[in-house]
């Protein structure tokens, strides 16, 4: 069976992925820094918008990959994955413009995050049910 919807969301999500690696090499060498942030704001901002979207990726899209494998609705998984790029778009918006405070975008993107996350988990565990 294809995996067209999730492949389409987890290719997103590791251009995303690129988008912010990227930004954290581009401040590394603009201030020389080799490990670590070496007290640049930007820079540990920059890493926790990496690391914040790399902690959650696994799982959100395992359980989107397991829910097409289980069939669910097609349009449904793309509610889940359009909501899910949308999240962290959110995020790395917000906790960049926040700088690490709090903002709006932020909120909103770990709040969609986990409703994805679990709206998810509770497809699947619905799925293992009616397989019964």
């Amino acid at each position: 069976m294809p995996l067209a919807i999730s492949g389409l969301y987890i290719s997103l999500t590791a251009l995303l992925t690129v988008l912010l690696t990227y930004r954290v090499i581009k401040l590394r060498r603009t201030h020389k820094i080799g490990i670590g942030s070496a007290g640049n704001e930007a820079l540990t901002i920059a890493q926790r918008v990496h690391g914040n979207l790399l902690e959650n990726a696994p799982i959100a899209l395992l359980l989107l990959v397991v829910a097409e494998l289980n069939g669910s609705n097609n349009f449904m998984l793309h509610v889940f994955g359009g909501v899910w790029i949308l999240a962290r778009v959110l995020h790395a918006i917000g906790l960049t413009r926040g700088q690490g405070g709090y903002h709006i975008g932020r909120f909103w993107g770990m709040i969609l995050t986990w409703c994805v996350i679990v709206g998810l988990a509770l497809v699947n565990l619905f799925a293992y049910v009616a397989s019964l």
